[in-house]
This record gives C-alpha cells, sequence and structure tokens, in this order.
C-alpha cells in the first residue's frame, strides 16, 4: 500500500478529458493546482516525519548492535579471568541484544523503504505540478486569443454593416432634398415665365386641387 494516497476530484489521467468539457479551463486547472499544491504540503510533512521515525529506527538499532559487542568483549575478559558465571551473564544479555538489534534493523528497513516510496511520490506530484501549470499557460493564451478575436470580430460586424446602412439612409436623405430643391426651382421657373394661372381653368377647380394635395400631405406626415 502506497505510504501517501489522497482521492482528488480531478487526476492527471481524467484532467485533459474534463478541460475538453470545461467552458472555463484555467479556472478548473486552477482548482487542480491548488489541490496538488494541498497533496504536496501534506507529503513533505509526512516525509518529515518518516524521515524522523526512520533515524530514531537507525539509534536504537546502533545502540543494540553496539551493546552486543560489548557483551561479547566482557564475556571474553570474563572467560580469560576464569569467571564463567559473569561470561554467561554477559552472553544472556548479548542475546537480548541482538534481538532487539534484529527488531529494529527490521523496523529500519521497512521505515527507510517507505521514505524512498514517499519521496517517490513527492517527485511525481511535483512533476504533475510542473506538467499542469504549463497546462494552464497554454489554455489560458487560447482563451486569450478567443476573446481578442471575439472582440475583431465584433469590431468587423460594425465596420462592415452599420456604416455602410448608415451611408445608405443619409444619401437617401440627400437624394430628397435635392429632388425638393429642384421641384421648388422648377416651380419659381414656371411662374416667372409664364402668364400666371390659366384662364380657361376656374379658381374653385383650382382651389380644390390645391385642397386635395394640402390633405394628401398631412395624410403622409401622420404615416
Amino acid at each position: 500500500m502506497s505510504v501517501f494516497r489522497r482521492m482528488r476530484d480531478i487526476t492527471v489521467a481524467t484532467l485533459n478529458e474534463h478541460l475538453e468539457q470545461s467552458q472555463d479551463p484555467v479556472k478548473l486547472i486552477d482548482q487542480f493546482l491548488v489541490s496538488t499544491r494541498q497533496d504536496i504540503g501534506e507529503a513533505e510533512k509526512l516525509r518529515h516525519q518518516y524521515a524522523s521515525h526512520t533515524r530514531q529506527m537507525k539509534q536504537q538499532a546502533d545502540q543494540a548492535a553496539a551493546m552486543v559487542n560489548k557483551r561479547e568483549e566482557q564475556a571474553s575478559m570474563a572467560l580469560k579471568a576464569g569467571e564463567e558465571h559473569l561470561a554467561k551473564l554477559a552472553l544472556q544479555e548479548k542475546i537480548l541484544h541482538e534481538e532487539k538489534m534484529d527488531q529494529y534493523n527490521e523496523l529500519y528497513t521497512q521505515s527507510a523503504a517507505a521514505l524512498q516510496e514517499l519521496d517517490d511520490q513527492i517527485h511525481q506530484l511535483k512533476a504533475e505540478y510542473q506538467n499542469v501549470y504549463s497546462k494552464r499557460q497554454y489554455y489560458y493564451a487560447r482563451m486569450q486569443t478567443i476573446q481578442l478575436q471575439q472582440r475583431m470580430n465584433q469590431r468587423g460586424n460594425y465596420n462592415g454593416q452599420n456604416v455602410p446602412r448608415m451611408f445608405n439612409q443619409l444619401d437617401d436623405q440627400v437624394s430628397d432634398l435635392e429632388y425638393e430643391a429642384q421641384s421648388l426651382r422648377d416651380i419659381r421657373r414656371m411662374s416667372q415665365e409664364g402668364s400666371g394661372l390659366s384662364g380657361g381653368m376656374s379658381s374653385s377647380m383650382l382651389d380644390k386641387e390645391l385642397e386635395r394635395l394640402k390633405q394628401k400631405l398631412n395624410n403622409d406626415k401622420k404615416e
């Protein structure tokens, strides 16, 4: 079993799939980076504890080994002095310290292996973090490109549609004014060239026609 294992909402294995489906990939990546930084922080705290524990196991094993050697020497000295009973006592303690030394050596071996595994996991987490951070830079650049393209498209629509329409309307207005001015000039010219109202046309008929035209103009204004 791994020394340090924490389930995350998004893992590197599924991050790419989530990115393709997300409308805001930069926000998704930032969430992943925050989670990974937390993982790294917790793993480094655990590593510190494991390193301290490993050193303690090594110290206990070394102390037991030193006592084994010491009791071995004491037993030899006792035998040389003819003190067999003291030699047996020394050898008895030597055996106890050998058992202790073996036990702590086993714990040290396990702790050292766990510490190495934890180092590997921290290295992997940091590599993942750097890899995903590079993706963040890439997707951030893509989002900026999209936003600039959208702004450019809006600008293009303005220049491509509204401006010609504006000038078309202005051209129509100017043409109407020109037609009105020309019509007034023609009427004045007619009045100057002619001798006034036609003698064969009754005044009532002209008044009636003038009234009809006024009514038409009023109706046009209402519309």
